[in-house]
């Protein structure tokens, strides 16, 4: 069986990772295949949100250290991870991590690239890289910080101590905690309701809450008007204000 499933929901795509004897750490098959789904899902015009989800015990809880022990400085320094993490991490469309269990390692920063963290009770993210002499190197100490704040974030990092959800939900890592029965119910259903929505202004708003981490306030306003403007030019946003004026539901077509 593939170390990633596929399965469709309409207009979301439901990635499951699948290495449970392994924990699903993020080896660099399963990256690859990840990467690759992903880039056929941005150029799908039939898909608008993409969910990736774990198993009940672990979403993923870290790189695989099997992989990680063979490789010296000559090959960490030609390792093709930080080009499949640059691939995922170009996904244009919304991305939605389903977190049951401990996501750890490469697990936390797989969700922390992901544009909506929905996490179940029993939830753990810790990035413990510090308690095997290495530190994050997919972008944890960069986004963990954008979204916890340096405290927390440097606690988190340079302990090796994870956090529950609650706290997760508290420092603003995750949207919402739900029963681990509920997670990937949940995360579907928000999925579905993004999905209803025009994909050319998902992109776009996508586009743009990226920027706002990434560029200073006014280069981010800039670009935000821009890709507001751009959006006046389609025929969704005809169609949008046509059908709230009517009454009716919008039919997007992508256009």
């Amino acid at each position: 069986m593939s170390d990633l499933i596929v399965t469709r929901h309409g207009r979301v795509l439901h990635l499951t990772l699948n290495r449970p004897a392994a924990r699903n750490a993020l080896n660099n098959a399963l990256l690859s295949e990840l990467a690759a789904t992903l880039e056929a899902a941005a150029s799908d015009s039939e898909i608008s949100v993409c969910v990736i989800a774990g198993n009940e015990r672990f979403f993923a809880a870290g790189a695989d250290l099997n992989e990680m022990a063979e490789k010296d400085l000559a090959a960490t320094l030609n390792d093709i991870r930080p080009q499949l993490w640059a691939r995922i991490n170009a996904f244009n469309k919304p991305l939605i991590a389903a977190v049951n269990g401990y996501a750890l390692g490469a697990g936390c920063e797989l969700a922390l690239l992901c544009d909506l963290v929905i996490a179940g009770e029993n939830a753990r993210f810790g990035l413990p890289e510090i308690t095997l002499g290495i530190m994050p190197g997919a972008g944890g100490t960069q986004r963990l910080i954008r979204s916890v704040g340096k405290s927390l974030a440097s606690k988190m990092v340079l302990t090796g101590e994870s956090i529950t959800a609650r706290q997760a939900l508290a420092a603003g890592l995750v949207s919402d905690v739900y029963p681990e029965a509920l997670t990937l119910e949940y995360a579907l259903q928000q999925a579905a309701l993004m999905a209803r929505h025009s994909p050319l202004a998902l992109q776009a708003a996508k586009q743009a809450l990226r920027q706002s981490q990434e560029v200073a306030l006014q280069a981010g306003l800039a670009q935000e008007r821009q890709l507001f403007t751009l959006l006046a030019a389609t025929d969704d946003r005809r169609e949008g204000i046509d059908a709230f004026l009517q009454k009716r539901t919008p039919d997007f077509k992508g256009r």
